[in-house]
């Protein structure tokens, strides 16, 4: 469900999906991406780095990349995130885990049964960590709330490169 805002002339807006971490997952998304960056991946993390679409620096940020059907993808768990919205612009990034890096390429899927059979297959392997980002729904959910559910949750195929 998107939020909402209101302007000071009363004009309501609405405002994609979008769960900002506080300061405690901050840190722990530090010490995540430390981590990966020296080579200790916590169940499949990675750190990636996309670059910003206004910076042109590359922005780092600790992600799960999801394996589902023999395609590997990158599920927004927060919604539409500054990564997501760099990944819109940049197309692709880097995954790393120690000294092996990984350039790839990333196509957002679109709304439909197949992104809601991913992030159902996501929900199974994360859910224990990312359930309070969405809003209630889980892996157990019908298809009709995971379908609901996926214009908050954007999801991007990544194919690595060479």
């Amino acid at each position: 469900m998107p939020c909402r805002i209101v302007h000071a002339l009363g004009a309501t807006m609405s405002q994609p999906y979008y769960l900002r971490a506080g300061a405690t997952a901050a840190r722990l998304n530090n010490v995540i991406g430390r981590l990966a960056r020296h080579g200790v991946s916590l169940m499949g993390s990675a750190e990636m780095s996309v670059r910003g679409r206004t910076s042109g620096q590359m922005q780092r940020i600790p992600v799960n990349p999801h394996s589902y059907e023999g395609a590997q993808y990158l599920v927004s768990a927060r919604g539409h995130s500054q990564w997501v919205r760099n990944m819109r612009v940049a197309g692709g990034g880097e995954l790393r885990v120690g000294r092996r890096t990984r350039v790839f390429t990333a196509v957002e899927i679109a709304d439909d049964a197949q992104k809601a059979r991913i992030i159902r297959a996501y929900l199974e392997r994360w859910g224990w960590e990312v359930k309070q980002f969405f809003q209630g729904v889980t892996a157990n959910s019908t298809d009709a709330e995971l379908l609901a559910a996926c214009p908050d949750h954007p999801v991007f195929r990544i194919t690595v490169e060479g």
